[in-house]
């Protein structure tokens, strides 16, 4: 049998965090790392049984994780959000691989995700199945600023479970996220842009979502979805063109 922290990043996630590592509870240490929560989230996750860290500068959230995994005590990690829930299913499939040392494979997790309360079974979120369990040993998370991903050089194999991923529950949350993706992501967008490809792109993410990945089956929260993440590109380009 092999052991196994599991690591977090957090800020402001008091809403969450208890929940969240309730469903760790068959982990053998977990490490929460804090980037600057002016919210009781730190002593909630120490009370819930986390080793509680704090970061001293933001770099953006590849290295955070990888921060936060190198702080781990055990080799084989379990990477997961503060609003992400485990499904019971899925904690009984990892507790059983674990007993057989994960197989020696880094495990991809289906991601079943909510917005404004509802799942979203379209809209190209149907496909999301983030590498979230890997052995420290064969790779880690890249720098990237934003969009961060594992990258191992073990086998990958697809667990059966969900997460459930309370990603959006209000508007506002959304819009908050978009705004501070484009401001981590741009440093690395192009200097010059057209006057009109906000809006062309945009547009285009638009028809994307709703149309090719078939948004529009998600009834009015894939239309709210889909047209706030236009917007979203909308203001990443926007910034650019200042």
């Amino acid at each position: 049998m092999s052991r196994i922290s599991a690591v977090l990043i957090v800020k402001n996630e008091r809403q969450n965090i208890v929940d969240c590592l309730s469903d760790l509870h068959w982990v053998d240490d977990i490490v929460v790392l804090d980037t600057g929560s002016e919210d009781d989230t730190a002593a909630l996750a120490e009370q819930s049984g986390a080793r509680v860290f704090h970061q001293e500068q933001w770099e953006g959230f590849g290295k955070a994780k990888q921060e936060a995994t190198n702080l781990a005590l055990y080799d084989w990690i379990l990477s997961i959000d503060a609003d992400e829930r485990l499904s019971p299913e899925l904690q009984e499939e990892l507790i059983s691989l674990k007993d057989r040392d994960f197989e020696g494979k880094a495990w991809q997790i289906k991601r079943l995700s909510y917005y404004l309360g509802k799942p979203i079974r379209f809209c190209g979120w149907q496909n999301d199945k983030p590498l979230r369990l890997f052995n420290r040993k064969y790779g880690g998370f890249n720098d990237k600023t934003v969009h961060e991903s594992i990258k191992v050089s073990q086998e990958k194999a697809l667990c059966k479970g969900l997460i459930y991923h309370n990603t959006y529950p209000d508007t506002a949350i959304h819009f908050r996220k978009m705004r501070l993706y484009a401001e981590l992501s741009r440093n690395n967008m192009p200097s010059h842009i057209f006057p009109c490809e906000p809006e062309i792109r945009a547009t285009f993410k638009f028809i994307k979502m709703y149309l090719i990945k078939l948004g529009f089956l998600d009834g009015y929260h894939g239309f709210l979805l889909c047209k706030n993440s236009a917007w979203g590109i909308w203001y990443k380009y926007r910034l650019c063109h200042r």
